[in-house]
């Protein structure tokens, strides 16, 4: 393992290609993150889908972050490019599965993607919390909570795919300290996922702390980051709508890269750039396309948190075969 390693910015990540990819009708009510007129889903919208999320994994690759990719060729999961929504793993070897808001995303749950991380990490059991659908109990996985795993808090904003009783039940078994609260975007709506207005890395931390009105649940949030040691960088309510705070540390061959799309890089001041780039690199990767579903690159990357099982040394563990292109 590198010296770099961290709990909290992972070296391996699950990534899915999608070759159906279109922005998901379902969530356009919530996601306001998505454009208000509705993209007419089309096979060129699919094909730059697609060659974004290849050329994302070349860029991850090359900075020494190992990717496992595996490939979606259904028709009906236009969201299947996030799967940090329905499975999160943990450093004891715990694996988590979660109930999700719209049914056309509940077939994202994909047992071939858990028996091949389990192929090649330590998985300890699997916790499957998707029967909560049937009480309309919703949580999005890292979209819902963003974890932090070094020091066992998830923070978790309100909202219609993160119910408190479900944050309850998965803190209590996971056993992490939940952090809950409300938020109000720029337009006055609830923001729809945690992980779009704030990400928590090792040192630094990204958040909107003013889209928290509560005077008391924002001194929560911010006093946790401080009890923690994090850097606090504060996010604007435009540079949300730029996916600013939907960003993932990782840990690359030369130490820790921050990846974010560079709609977010651009929308940083230079003084945000400063503090940032004191802890980690910056990895802008360009994802527009997939940008149109609500979601930027860290929606896109589920972090592997798991303990590797015994390799040969130099074993190749990037899960990638020759496919077709997308229909």
């Amino acid at each position: 393992m590198s010296a770099f390693a961290s709990a909290q910015a992972p070296r391996d990540v699950v990534m899915v290609r999608p070759h159906r990819f279109a922005p998901n009708p379902e969530t356009i009510a919530d996601n306001l993150f998505q454009p208000r007129t509705p993209v007419t889903p089309t096979a060129a919208l699919a094909e730059a889908a697609y060659r974004e999320v290849t050329a994302m994994v070349d860029t991850l690759t090359g900075a020494g972050i190992r990717v496992h990719l595996f490939e979606d060729e259904e028709a009906g999961r236009p969201d299947s490019v996030f799967p940090n929504n329905w499975f999160t793993t943990h450093p004891d070897g715990r694996v988590a599965l979660y109930p999700m808001y719209s049914p056309n995303r509940r077939t994202e749950r994909r047992r071939d993607v858990i028996d091949a991380l389990r192929s090649t990490f330590r998985i300890t059991g699997v916790h499957d919390y998707s029967v909560l659908e049937d009480e309309e109990l919703y949580l999005e996985g890292t979209g819902s909570m963003v974890l932090d795993h070094d020091h066992r808090v998830a923070y978790v904003a309100r909202s219609f795919r993160s119910h408190d009783r479900a944050v309850a039940m998965v803190c209590q078994d996971l056993g992490y300290r939940p952090v809950v609260f409300t938020t109000v975007d720029g337009r006055g709506a609830p923001i729809y996922h945690t992980n779009v207005m704030m990400a928590v890395g090792p040192k630094v931390a990204l958040v909107a702390l003013d889209s928290i009105p509560d005077a008391g649940e924002r001194h929560a949030v911010a006093a946790s980051l401080a009890t923690t040691g994090h850097t606090v960088v504060e996010l604007a309510s435009s540079q949300l709508d730029e996916f600013a705070g939907n960003t993932i540390e990782l840990t690359g061959a030369d130490g820790p890269v921050l990846v974010l799309s560079s709609r977010a890089l651009a929308s940083l001041t230079p003084q945000q750039v400063e503090v940032i780039t004191a802890h980690t690199r910056l990895l802008p990767i360009d994802v527009p396309t997939i940008e149109l579903a609500g979601g930027s690159v860290r929606c896109m990357i589920a972090g592997i948190h798991l303990a590797p099982r015994q390799a040969p040394p130099g074993a190749p563990r990037q899960a990638a075969r020759p496919v077709p292109q997308p229909a």
